[in-house]
Formats: structure tokens, C-alpha cells, sequence
């Protein structure tokens, strides 16, 4: 994810349950609080309470019905340090206003699962010594919020880093073993093969220390998608790994899938539509998969004007939208029907323009945009003779279809 980037009625419980949704009871904190079912925690939205100009989750709350958020990142202290903190800087010790926005939601009735990693920054797992002590500083963020449910976000850079995974695997299956109950969703980069050779190495790492989570969610965004299509067609290919892997059949690794898609323009310009969405919301009920979310809410608004001048922005969608349209799609994952409003038409995005051809044997350096195979790129360091998309950790970074 980039940092760009009450009670249900009796109806929803009935569906949930029969879903095989399942909830518990603990106590946080700030007083006593009851856990959402599973399905809840499976459908939060992405939120991040203090950067990215947060949206009142109170307002997100009563024009969708939502009732869970997925607040991030907790991550490493900038200076180093194995103490948790949202986003590098604000201790999750001394926090008050995460937990103002937390209780906010709770008097609500609803509830936050908190996600640690993320992209870039410096995570928990590359900085503690060991699994142990990584998740005795996780434990800090469970006690402190009484959380029912956690999301591992492991990509960029710390998923190419052996120990770092090591370190977070060994500490989620820690937590999942002392929080009877708690909600673990591990959420890593997708390809059109499902997830990269790093992805896969996390999903060996999991089978090697006897760990399985709720789920395993693939961001199916920045990398060559194209339309819900592309997205299915990756999650299709993931469950396929997941099987390979951890040798369960087909109905098995759905369950224990899930989809973290993004609203709107992504960061490498393709775009994401509700009509995506739906689609992709589909396949997910279909296949009986396990989690639905997205990110972000903050950036669940709409653009002024529309497209943003043809950048991603972390506050809202690059495309034609209501207020909260995308999140009405995780509530619908979780079972309810959101409030009723007239949909908003999304027009066909204008295309980008191309940038200069790429040359052979043309020298380029950081930062230089050419075009290839109709796409732009963007090149991450000096290079000459190297092809645009030839190899995923190359020196090209692809802007999007032009």
C-alpha cells in the first residue's frame, strides 16, 4: 500500500454466520469493547488517521454503513528502534489521537484492525532481532487498542529482505497464538502470475515455520493491470500458488484468500473504475475468498478536476465518483447493502500521451521518461541498452499505458 497511497441486523448475522464468520469478545484499553464477525474485519477499507487529509470515519460510517477500517501504518521508529509508531514518528505509546479517531468508531459500533508495514519506510521486522521481539512489539499495538484483528503488510523493501520476513512471519504466528481469536490477513504485491518471486518466497516462509493466517491478499495495482479483468485473472493464478504451496485444494485457498485492490488512478496511472470493483467483488463472493478491501478511503472522494491533471493523488480517486463509492463495495463484501444513492457515471479516462521512443543505444539517467511498447518509463538510475519492462527490478518504472 503506498501512503501516497452498532450491532448488524438480524438479516447480516444470519448471512454472516452462515458465511462461517466467527466473533469474539475482549476488552481494549479504553473499556470494554465486542468484536466485529470476521467478515467485518475481512471487508475494512484502508485509513490513514493522520496523514493523507483523513476523512471523519463517522460520516463514512453513516453514508455506507461501514463498520471497519483498516488504520495505517505502524512501522519502526525513523531513528531506529524496535518500539512501534504510525508512520516512522509518533509513538504508539503515547498516542491519543489514533485512539480519539478509534474510539470515534467504536462509539459507532463499529471497530479498526491495524495494518504494520506498508510501502517503503523502515518496518518492525528490520529493525527487532529476532520474531520474539517483534512481536512483543506488536503485542504493544494489540494491548494499547484491544484489537480483534492485524494485517501484515509486507512489501518494499522489507519483503527482500530474508531476515525481516523471517522476523514478521515468526511474530505474526506468535500473536495469532497469543490472541486466541485475533484476525491475521497478510497482505504482499500481486502479478499477472498472482504474486512475484518475493511474494513467493513470504508463502514459503509461512509453510516453513507452520503458519497460516486467515489470509493471503495480493494488491493486484501497479503493475501492468488493466481493468477488473487483468485483477481476477492474477487472483485466479495466486490461488493456484497457494495450492502448489501449502497443498490444499482449490476451495481451501480461496478461503484463505483476498483481494486489496486500488480506488481510482494507481501509482503507475492504470485505472481502477466501480464498475472494476463490482466485478472484481464478485469473483471474490463467487470463489467463497476470504477478504475484499482497498486503498484507500482517503482517497475515496473525487478529484477537482477529475483526473487530477493526470497524477495519483493520496486524497482522492482520479475518476468520476460520489463521496465513499468505493467503500460501499467492502460493505456489500461483509454482507449489508449499503444506503441507496443515484451511481455516478465514470467517463473513459483520457489517454497519456507518449514520451520519446526509447533508444538503444541512448544514454538515460535518473528520473529521464521514454516510451516503449505503448507505455512511459521512467528511469530509476543511468542506464543504456537496458529494455523498458524487461525485468521487474530493472531500471525502468512503468508510468502506465500512453
Amino acid at each position: 500500500m503506498r501512503p501516497l497511497r452498532a450491532c448488524l441486523g438480524a438479516a447480516a448475522a444470519v448471512t454472516l454466520a452462515a458465511a462461517g464468520t466467527t466473533a469474539l469478545v475482549a476488552s481494549n484499553a479504553s473499556g470494554a469493547t465486542t468484536a466485529l464477525s470476521n467478515r467485518w474485519y475481512a471487508a475494512a477499507p484502508y485509513l490513514m488517521p493522520l496523514d493523507n487529509n483523513p476523512p471523519n470515519a463517522a460520516t463514512i460510517m453513516d453514508a455506507t454503513g461501514l463498520k471497519a477500517f483498516q488504520l495505517a501504518f505502524v512501522l519502526a521508529p525513523n531513528g531506529g528502534g524496535c518500539t512501534p509508531t504510525w508512520g516512522g514518528t509518533a509513538a504508539v505509546s503515547s498516542d491519543t489521537a489514533v485512539q480519539s479517531v478509534i474510539n470515534a468508531i467504536r462509539a459507532k459500533g463499529g471497530d479498526v484492525s491495524v495494518s504494520i508495514g506498508g510501502y517503503g519506510g523502515t518496518k518492525l521486522g528490520q529493525t527487532c532481532a529476532d520474531a520474539a521481539s517483534t512481536a512483543a512489539a506488536y503485542q504493544q499495538v494489540i494491548t494499547k487498542y484491544g484489537l480483534h484483528a492485524i494485517d501484515f503488510d509486507l512489501e518494499e523493501p522489507e519483503y527482500e529482505n530474508t531476515a525481516a520476513i523471517k522476523n514478521e512471519i515468526g511474530a505474526a504466528k506468535i500473536l495469532q497464538q497469543n490472541n486466541p481469536g485475533l484476525y491475521v490477513s497478510v497482505t504482499t504485491p500481486g502479478t499477472a502470475d498472482g504474486t512475484g518471486w518475493f511474494g513467493k518466497q513470504m508463502l514459503l516462509e509461512a509453510k516453513s515455520q507452520g503458519f497460516t493466517p486467515n489470509n493471503f491478499s495480493i494488491m493486484p495495482f501497479d503493475g501492468g493491470f488493466s481493468g477488473a479483468a487483468s485483477q481476477t485473472s492474477a487472483l485466479t493464478n495466486f490461488n493456484s500458488i497457494l495450492q502448489s504451496t501449502f497443498g490444499w485444494d482449490q476451495a481451501t485457498a480461496y478461503a484463505h484468500e483476498g483481494f486489496s485492490g486500488m480506488n481510482g488512478r494507481s501509482d503507475t496511472g492504470e485505472y481502477f473504475t466501480q464498475t472494476d470493483f463490482q466485478t472484481v467483488l464478485d469473483y471474490a463472493t463467487s470463489h467463497n475468498m476470504d477478504r475484499f478491501t482497498f486503498w484507500s478511503l482517503n482517497r475515496d472522494r473525487q478529484c477537482s478536476p477529475v483526473d487530477n491533471n493526470g497524477t495519483t493523488s493520496g486524497t482522492c480517486s482520479s475518476v468520476a465518483q460520489g463521496d465513499w463509492d468505493f467503500a460501499k463495495y467492502s460493505v456489500k463484501f461483509a454482507g449489508v447493502t449499503p444506503p441507496t444513492t443515484t451511481p455516478t457515471p465514470t467517463p473513459t479516462p483520457t489517454p497519456t500521451s507518449c514520451k520519446t521512443a526509447w533508444s538503444s543505444t541512448a544514454v538515460y539517467v535518473k528520473d529521464d521518461e521514454v516510451s516503449y511498447n505503448s507505455h512511459n518509463w521512467k528511469a530509476k538510475w543511468w542506464t543504456q541498452n537496458e529494455v523498458p519492462g524487461a525485468s521487474e527490478w530493472g531500471p525502468w518504472q512503468d508510468e502506465g499505458a500512453c
